[in-house]
């Protein structure tokens, strides 16, 4: 435990925000406190970076590896994942460009497996230009599930006031409905319920259910998912001595604050969570890829290739997330060695009844 927890970042799109925001976090000197930053890209494109934020003094340690930074430096940590200059043009959605954002991932997600590092903290990609042989999926989610060599996960969006996982990911609005079952809402209850007791130390996690239909189907006036999926899925869950509720209807729930009721929202699709999150907790928001073996956050925005360039990016949902990674790992940790001690575990867990 007193060895500092050391977090890869991997530096997404080459023309989005990823490597302002990383660098804007970097430089407050206080990170290093807490962790050992190793940054996966490449030192030119950060230079360029660090020209556009106008935060020229703050310099990478080059290393080849995780295990080559120095205990006592007070500096990010660079490793190098190509050697050819790039055509750097901020804000321009470029397919030839992907293949940099796929190549810092794919460094440190290896590095991750073999447990180089202890976290992984993922900058925004263009979900289409890094597309390739390589990399043939909607998002990092299912990358890092596919490589994790998991049967499921859960995209977790977490805040200080909101927490919120969805059924269904990335996927087209028309397939909602046909992909979602009882077993599969069923198994997402079980991660979120798994996570925040471990993850966050939630002793008894209460979960929200929201359902698929307007006013979660009016007891089948507007749909049938919600009599025939989703309330099965919530008793079974409380079968398995999982506090489920609902289904509620996700306007109301939202609207008048019957979030703050519970401790995680599972919604039945992306947008159904993602938009009322983000409208509750975009700044301070995380997204969490719960139900793997390894820890990865990131923030919960895209790549902005709106702003990019212009220094005008924010980077607190990215030190948000970097601080959720190691928080995180800590947890994890602890948790770990308290079930090694079962009567330290005994207690800490009467303590916090």
């Amino acid at each position: 435990m007193s060895e500092k927890i050391k977090i890869g970042i991997s530096i997404g799109d080459v023309n989005g925000i990823g490597l302002e925001i990383i660098i804007k976090t970097l430089a407050d000197s206080r990170i290093y406190d807490y962790c050992v930053p190793i940054v996966y890209g490449h030192t030119k494109v950060a230079s360029f970076y660090r020209r556009t934020t106008q935060i020229e003094d703050l310099n990478f340690f080059v290393i080849n590896n995780p295990d080559e930074y120095k205990k006592d430096q007070r500096k990010p940590n660079m490793i190098n994942c190509w050697e050819e200059d790039v055509k750097i043009e901020p804000g321009v959605a470029n397919n030839d460009i992907g293949k940099y954002g796929f190549l810092s991932l794919e460094r440190a997600t290896s590095d991750l497996i073999n447990g180089q590092i202890d976290a992984l903290v993922t900058a925004p990609i263009n979900k289409d230009s890094i597309q390739s042989e390589q990399f043939n999926f909607p998002g990092h989610t299912e990358y890092l599930q596919d490589k994790d060599g998991a049967a499921e996960s859960l995209m977790f969006l977490v805040s200080d006031t909101l927490r919120v996982g969805v059924v269904t990911g990335h996927i087209p609005i028309s397939k909602v409905s046909e992909s979602i079952t009882t077993g599969k809402i069923l198994s997402k209850l079980k991660l979120m319920d798994a996570s925040l007791r471990n993850d966050f130390w939630i002793r008894k996690p209460k979960i929200a259910v929201l359902g698929l239909n307007p006013h979660a189907s009016d007891n089948g006036l507007i749909g049938d998912e919600e009599q025939k999926v989703i309330i099965p899925a919530i008793e079974e869950a409380r079968n398995n001595n999982i506090m489920a509720f609902g289904p509620y209807s996700a306007d109301g729930f939202f609207a008048n604050g019957t979030y703050l009721q519970f401790d995680a929202v599972l919604a039945m699709y992306h947008d159904q969570g993602l938009i009322p999150f983000k409208q509750i907790a975009f700044e301070s928001g995380v997204n969490f890829t719960a139900g793997l073996n390894f820890v990865r956050t990131s923030p919960d925005h895209g790549t902005a290739y709106d702003i990019a360039g212009k220094n005008l990016a924010s980077e607190i949902s990215f030190r948000e997330a970097l601080f959720t990674a190691i928080h995180i790992v800590k947890h994890r940790r602890e948790t770990l060695e308290l079930h090694e001690n079962p009567l330290v575990f005994s207690k800490l867990s009467r303590d916090r009844d």
